[in-house]
């Protein structure tokens, strides 16, 4: 529902009230992490940025730079070429790879991490092959590339994250009019050309969009960058916070990942600025699919099939190998505690989120535009910010303001209450609100959207407040979506991994934690039923975008 139509519907005295103040207040708290690193950064008790700028931060800098590059090329090339051929060919099996093209999705990027080493390492079921077969006794025998290098980040990012390309392009191809390809094939230009100088152009602000979400997701990974010994900005926190013992100094790392995050949505944007791209006034012709033959066929087949083979079958199929090799893991009392906690957290962690979105989307829109443009912009930074920056904004003031609590109490009654925040869940829960804010507030104010503004302004004309219109209007209409929102917050705080490391008291471990921490010690088989217990949670999202999808 459009702002200003609201504005109108409520009088100028009731706009800046309990709704107005209660969502300012919200969007304090949820940047408030973040102002929190800035503030650290810049008033550290040990500074330590000259030493940091002098030795690891530019290779810090520069290997996130590389990946963050390389993943952009190779996740925007592969999503943006599987939506082309899915959405402007037909080919056998392409109405498969239409939804299987999203699965990895499901699939943390740490998770392929560890299976591709897995696969490819000299122990790997590729190079014992190969020396079983050309009778190899040792590496010296042969030569096979190193998987553990910049180069493999790279490729197992990418086959994680191109599904945001793959999702975003083929959303912006389908919306566009049929007819200017045929004119344009009529015109004489082949497949290439008009792929190069119609479609591309017409999708780029679909395809910039979601290299952005790669290029961010790549600069918050952790699990697979420590897999692979790549020294990033995000393994620099936990070097420079955890072996150092130095807050400041990581929260120094943090302000330059937050920096270099808003950067890049800055220039994104920037770069899109007077481009105008509109779809026609009348119902635009659906593309009709040209049918591909023999060999065509076979290549585009062959095309769609590799990035979904790397980023969801490679993964799926060793951790299942191993799973099924030793049985008896699926016993052990660890994975049922983490299964346990990861429920928990992250079912609190996503009614919160997403009962604050909904509360905060709706005071905007009561509030006035003015209001809007302040408010909902900045609190969708959470998102851009990775698990490990917000670690640092929130577990510093939390763990100064819990000794200050305790040492009250303790003066109060004589008894120690222990540390109540970051002795429990709570950090993790707070952590994941912030962090994923900015996908629930996306989904509410779709949803608010939705719904004609003769309803509400029905409603409030029979005597119904603010709240009862919420509640008898709004939520019955937007159950659907309000499930959406709720599942897709969960998955990504179940696949959350550098936040819930750094934030989770003792001996509290989670399905994404039992994972990293086991495969890091080479126990893929003990890894292999949490990992498998996360994917099958994220193929619970990865369904719901499929079907949200689907062609009409």
């Amino acid at each position: 529902m459009d702002t200003q139509q609201n504005s109108r519907i409520i009088p100028f005295a009731l706009r800046w009230n309990g709704w107005a103040v209660g969502a300012v207040v919200l969007a304090v708290l949820i940047v408030a992490p973040m102002l929190a690193v800035l503030w650290i950064a810049l008033h550290p008790t040990e500074n330590i940025w000259p030493h940091l700028l002098a030795t690891v931060l530019p290779r810090y800098f520069g290997t996130t730079l590389v990946l963050m590059t390389g993943v952009a090329v190779l996740a925007g090339a592969a999503g943006t070429g599987a939506a082309w051929l899915i959405t402007m060919y037909r080919f056998p099996g392409r109405d498969m790879l239409a939804y299987a093209l999203l699965f990895p999705l499901a699939i943390p990027a740490y998770v392929g991490a560890f299976a591709l080493v897995d696969f490819l390492d000299y122990s790997g079921l590729v190079q014992t092959f190969l020396r079983a077969t050309f009778g190899w006794t040792s590496a010296r025998d042969y030569w096979f590339p190193q998987i553990r290098t910049n180069w493999g980040a790279i490729v197992v990012l990418a086959s994680a994250q191109y599904p945001y390309v793959y999702l975003l392009t083929r959303a912006a191809l389908r919306e566009q009019s049929g007819g200017m390809y045929e004119v344009a094939r009529a015109l004489g230009l082949n497949g290439w050309g008009v792929f190069w100088r119609l479609g591309l152009p017409l999708a780029r602000p679909a395809i910039a969009a979601g290299v952005a979400l790669a290029m961010m997701e790549t600069v918050a990974d952790f699990g697979t960058v420590q897999y692979f010994g790549v020294q990033t900005l995000t393994t620099g926190i936990f070097t420079t916070w955890l072996d150092g013992g130095n807050p400041g100094g990581a929260a120094q790392i943090a302000g330059v990942i937050l920096v270099l995050i808003l950067t890049l949505v800055a220039i994104e944007r920037f770069s899109r600025r007077n481009a105008r791209f509109h779809r026609p006034s009348r119902a635009p012709r659906p593309i009709a699919p040209v049918r591909l033959t023999g060999g065509q066929a076979a290549m585009a087949w062959v095309l769609c099939v590799i990035p979904f083979a790397v980023g969801f079958l490679l993964p799926v199929g060793v951790m299942g190998l191993h799973a099924v090799k030793r049985p008896e893991v699926w016993l052990e009392p660890g994975l049922l505690a983490a299964a346990v906690n990861t429920a928990v957290v992250g079912g609190i962690a996503a009614v919160l989120t997403v009962a604050a979105a909904l509360f905060l989307v709706y005071a905007v829109r009561m509030a006035g535009r003015g209001t809007a443009r302040l408010v909902l912009p900045v609190t969708t930074l959470g998102y851009a910010a990775p698990g490990a920056v917000l670690a640092v904004g929130i577990l510093i003031p939390l763990a100064a303001l819990d000794h200050k609590l305790a040492d009250g109490w303790l003066a109060l009654t004589g008894q120690e209450p222990g540390l109540l925040l970051t002795g429990t869940s709570a950090a993790i829960v707070l952590a994941y609100v912030v962090r994923f804010f900015g996908m629930a507030q996306s989904a509410a104010d779709t949803a608010f959207g939705r719904i004609p503004p003769s309803l509400p302004m029905a409603a409030r004309s029979l005597g119904q407040t603010n709240g009862g219109t919420l509640r008898r209007v709004y939520l019955p209409m937007m159950r659907g979506s309000v499930a959406a929102a709720l599942l897709v917050v969960f998955v990504e705080c179940v696949k959350e991994l550098p936040a819930t490391l750094l934030l989770r008291p003792f001996n509290f471990n989670t399905l994404s934690t039992r994972v990293y921490e086991l495969a890091s010690l080479e126990k893929l088989e003990e890894a292999s039923p949490a990992a498998l217990g996360v994917v099958a949670m994220g193929l619970l999202a990865v369904a719901l975008l499929a079907h949200n999808s689907r062609d009409r």
